[in-house]
């Protein structure tokens, strides 16, 4: 017999993208995602192309990844379609060092981050 197939993880007309191992800290990381929740795909788009922060390149490249999910593997509407979510969590934290003055040693940490877009598609494009 064939075994069943996997339960959706996002709700009919949503679709997701997940982007691990950012090189960036959770709370620098929530404020470009800050910018896009709640807008439609295509000004967040733009907002993310002309914003200033590093790391906005890569917010981009995952709202564009979920964007691709809901047109190939959900079948949704590109014009019609929101960002319903956009959470950022922690990732690991690499320690690191510098010898100081007086025999110390500086802690240095490099955090990664996590980020997770849902886009959602709401009412029939004109």
């Amino acid at each position: 017999m064939a075994t069943e197939k996997n339960p959706r993880r996002v709700a009919e007309g949503e679709a997701q993208a997940i982007a691990k191992m950012l090189r960036t800290s959770p709370q620098k990381l929530n404020l470009v995602a800050g910018l896009i929740r709640g807008k439609k795909v295509d000004k967040a788009l733009a907002d993310l192309t002309f914003s200033k922060r590093r790391i906005a390149g890569d917010v981009k490249k995952c709202l564009q990844s979920a964007i691709a999910n809901a047109e190939n593997n959900h079948g949704l509407d590109v014009d019609s379609l929101v960002v319903a979510h956009a959470f950022v969590g922690k990732n690991l934290v690499m320690k690191r060092g510098r010898p100081r003055a007086r025999g110390r040693f500086g802690k240095i940490m490099k955090p990664f981050s996590q980020l997770t877009i849902t886009v959602r598609q709401v009412g029939e494009s004109a």
